[in-house]
């Protein structure tokens, strides 16, 4: 690896397996051709697709600690240190500790000089004695509890197969090119060498959703301030910039499959969902309302071989199917329900294997699989089969499902709770089957937040935390392999991993949309990941003790904000965009909410 050339490193393989939590470090057996970051991701995006992808092996563990000259922050996004506002509050945290030492000490002494006889000194001496012996065994047990809290649920990790240095050699002589891109996306090293390239800087408002198109050439985005942007990413401008029609937050836009880029589909709070119809020449033609839901819509769900058919979900439980190519597009497929209750949803998303199956999620802890051909909401509501972990079925928490997604084979369903961790069931088992796997540490409280998978062939699973970082757990063994600081506006909500190269795209609070790509020169070493997921599982638990204090607070921030929106949404009444036509007929049985509670807000204010 060489440093003075600016030059980035692709890692090998070879490590013990590390403890939950801990910072790792790597040792490079071989050194890669010299190439420069941006030539190197070019060259990945110029090698044919295809064949299996494998991982890289293992990285070494063991905290190393830096010597002298040695002290640059490896996780850094752009060349500053990373956690350098983690680390100033433990050493705010450790002097204040230390001050509180010195009080103490200090009225100690006080008291003994002060103390009337010797029996009274002896006396007090055993009590603060006793009492400090206390509050030292309970933080002993704490401690102890959220250790293994922390080391529960995991695996081992497993030696990766993928290797740099072979693989690039036999790219170079032409000997399976095919494999090389998803190898080289599969890979533990690159993932653990991911840092920020850089931003797209264009919206107002918290950027809700992000998308790339099939080729991985564009990006849309769609934010509060009710704008869609198509960016050009590799060269960091927008292409087009157009009024999305919408009269509240965008929460989706998304390019149809084999359209040629030329349809997007978009759904919002205010229950619509809308098509625009984009030109060769970059401009929008017109936007259109092909169906609305009473209740925000949260979700679509594509089907990836259809460029005209996708699917929608709103608050208002109700799915609709929606057809392009009908004079009448949207047509209710089921109404969700437990038992007779209405269930509001928040996720949707498509069996890609079988394009029949779609699975819901939303406001109770069940995750719901339907089939298109036949859903009688006589039998079981029209219910095929449900997925909840075991420990919840019964709880009396109030537990939401904010997104779900399937693998990219479709044998698996990877599913986010809000302050709750995130499962991955596998399709394939029976109805009321319990969860393969467990990944935690994160905090999804604040918002609807996404998760999804990371990986040609779903390695990973990545997701945003309301403490502003991205977590990117090892699917297998449930292990956290990268840790980034992803949002100063303190909650990360969506994460786009590209299509076709090794790196991701995400958003949030912040007004803007950030680019990773693994051109660090040294792997992560997970610096003060455990004392922040300990952090946010202290938050999670005091939480969920007030939960109905909490939920009078979201739902006066709710009130404000309407209050505050009220006036602006007034003047924009009228303002359809060109060719706005009202093509949807929502069903009758569809509930009367107009709009999302308090624990439905998408976008909390920043």
């Amino acid at each position: 690896m060489s440093d003075t050339d600016g030059k980035a490193s692709v890692p090998n393989d070879g490590s013990d397996n590390p403890e939950p939590g801990e910072g790792r470090g790597e040792t490079d057996e071989s050194a890669v051709p010299e190439a420069h970051s941006s030539t190197k991701l070019a060259n990945l995006s110029s090698a044919p697709e295809g064949g299996e992808g494998g991982q890289d092996r293992l990285m070494e563990d063991s905290e190393q600690k830096q010597g002298p000259g040695e002290d640059e922050d490896t996780d850094s996004m752009d060349g500053s240190g990373l956690f350098s506002l983690t680390e100033d509050r433990e050493r705010e945290s450790e002097g204040g500790g230390q001050r509180e030492r010195g009080k103490d000490e200090g009225s100690r002494s006080s008291r003994k000089r002060n103390r009337p006889s010797e029996g009274a000194t002896h006396h007090s001496s055993s009590s603060d004695d006793d009492d400090d012996e206390e509050e030292e065994e309970v933080e002993g047990e704490d401690e102890q509890t959220m250790e293994a809290w922390l080391g529960a649920d995991l695996c081992d990790l497993s030696r990766p197969s993928w290797r740099a240095v072979p693989s690039l050699r036999a790219r170079e002589i032409g000997r399976d090119s095919r494999q090389f891109v998803k190898g080289v996306c599969g890979a533990r090293g690159l993932v653990q060498r991911l840092e920020l390239q850089g931003r797209l800087e264009r919206h107002t408002g918290c950027v809700n959703t992000l998308h790339f198109n099939p080729s991985g050439t564009r990006l849309a985005s769609a934010s509060d301030d009710l704008r869609v942007v198509i960016w050009d990413w590799a060269r960091r401008r927008a292409e087009l910039e157009f009024d999305s029609g919408h009269k509240s937050n965008v929460f989706q836009a998304k390019f149809l499959p084999h359209s040629g880029d030329s349809t997007l589909a978009m759904c919002a709070r205010d229950g619509q969902i809308r098509v625009a119809e984009l030109s060769a020449t970059q401009r929008c033609k017109n936007t259109k309302r092909v169906a609305q839901h009473k209740g925000a819509a949260h979700k679509l769900a594509l089907e990836p071989d259809s460029p005209c058919s996708f699917l929608s979900a709103g608050e208002d439980a109700v799915v609709f199917g929606i057809d392009l190519r009908l004079d009448r597009p949207a047509t209710k497929l089921v109404v969700v329900k437990e038992g007779e209750k209405k269930v509001g949803l928040y996720t949707i998303f498509v069996n890609p294997a079988n394009t029949h199956h779609f699975a819901v999620g939303g406001r109770d802890q069940y995750v719901r699989i339907y089939d298109q051909r036949k859903i009688n909401e006589n039998d079981n509501n029209g219910v095929l089969k449900k997925f909840c972990p075991s420990h919840l079925v019964s709880s009396e928490s109030k537990t939401n499902i904010t997104c779900l997604v399937y693998s990219h084979d479709g044998t698996e369903l990877l599913t986010s709770y809000n302050d709750e961790d995130i499962y991955l069931f596998d399709s394939s088992h029976s109805d009321g089957a319990d969860y393969r796997r467990r990944y935690k540490g994160h905090r999804n409280n604040a918002t609807v937040k996404g998760v999804n998978f990371y990986g040609p062939c779903s390695e990973f699973v990545v997701s945003g935390s309301d403490c502003g970082h991205i977590y990117l757990w090892d699917k297998n063994s449930a292990r956290v392999v990268q840790f980034m600081e992803g949002d100063r506006g303190g909650v990360v909500n969506c994460l786009e991993p590209h299509p076709h190269l090794p790196g991701l795209a995400t958003s949030g609070l912040d007004h803007d949309v950030k680019l990773w790509a693994p051109t660090a020169e040294n792997p992560t070493a997970l610096k003060g990941l455990k004392e922040v997921m300990k952090k946010n599982k202290r938050e999670r638990d005091e939480d969920s003790v007030r939960h109905g204090d909490q939920y009078d607070t979201q739902l006066l921030w709710f009130l404000m904000r309407h209050m505050r929106n009220r006036r602006p949404q007034r003047a924009r009444r009228g303002e359809g965009g060109e060719g706005d036509t009202d093509e949807s007929w929502s069903s009758p049985d569809s509930s009367d909410e107009e709009d999302g509670g308090p624990d439905h807000v998408q976008c909390m204010s920043s």
